[in-house]
């Protein structure tokens, strides 16, 4: 049967709760394989997972369990490895790795902002910052209006200074919280967000980081800026043992939304 991973920890630190329990229906039994310094949180993978509600929420509660006793490296949801030799043979061939990464990882979390536009807000913010923009809107109120050409071109105007906008703030977000954080990995690109970013952030400076992006939103008020977490820090680890993987889901977009 394959293997179901949810994350990497140090051999020592490989506590996880008697009857501790995961994903699929009936929950499977987690299970750990250690392999030199390294240790594995896994269970077996039921057949035909997908992201349901129930196993997102008993992935992340596996790693929840298993942060309680030291820095835990996490998989994302439905990472799958062909059997458990699988796993242990990646723990014992990326081992310097892995131990670099939870030395760099502990004691830290991972928060993911994300920003778009207030469309009425950056509208009159446009209209107040960019002159030509201004000037051209005024010259078509005077006019009536303007001619159906002087309308095209306003609208034209107002959708370049607005794109222009975007990118000016999506850089205003990371430049705000670079540094209270230790580090930054900038999410794909949607459609939705003009900025997807997350951060790696000391459990100990966590309000510093919260402060910074409440500043963030006062400074911007034409930003709509939410901030998720504290979460584990998917963002900030490399694919693991389930590489190559399965991926039945992305748990940190479920989380996120």
């Amino acid at each position: 049967m394959s293997t179901y991973v949810y994350g990497i920890t140090a051999r020592s630190h490989t506590a996880v709760p008697d009857g501790t329990t995961g994903v699929g229906e009936p929950p499977e039994p987690i299970r750990i394989l250690t392999e030199g310094e390294l240790a594995a949180i896994v269970s077996d993978s039921p057949e035909g997972l997908r992201p349901k509600r129930r196993d997102l929420l008993a992935h992340q509660n596996v790693l929840a369990q298993a942060e309680a006793s030291g820095c835990v490296l996490p998989m994302r949801f439905g990472s799958v490895a062909p059997d458990d030799a699988s796993v242990t043979g990646v723990l014992a061939e990326r081992a310097e790795h892995y131990l670099e990464r939870l030395r760099a990882l502990d004691g830290k979390v991972e928060y993911n902002i994300k920003a778009t536009h207030v469309e009425e807000a950056v509208l009159h913010h446009v209209m107040a910052t960019n002159a030509e923009v201004r000037s051209l809107a005024e010259a078509n109120r005077k006019a009536g209006g303007g001619s159906y050409e002087q309308k095209i071109q306003l609208g034209e105007m107002v959708a370049s200074a607005v794109k222009a906008q975007e990118a000016e703030d999506a850089a205003a977000v990371q430049q705000a919280l670079e540094p209270v954080a230790a580090a930054v990995a900038t999410g794909p690109e949607s459609t939705g967000w003009l900025a997807n970013v997350s951060f790696l952030v000391a459990r100990d400076s966590a309000q510093e980081f919260l402060a910074a992006v409440e500043a963030l939103r006062s400074s911007h008020p034409h930003l709509e800026v939410r901030a998720n977490g504290p979460l584990p820090p998917y963002s900030f680890v490399e694919p693991g043992p389930a590489e190559p993987a399965e991926q039945a889901g992305q748990p940190e977009a479920a989380a996120q939304e």
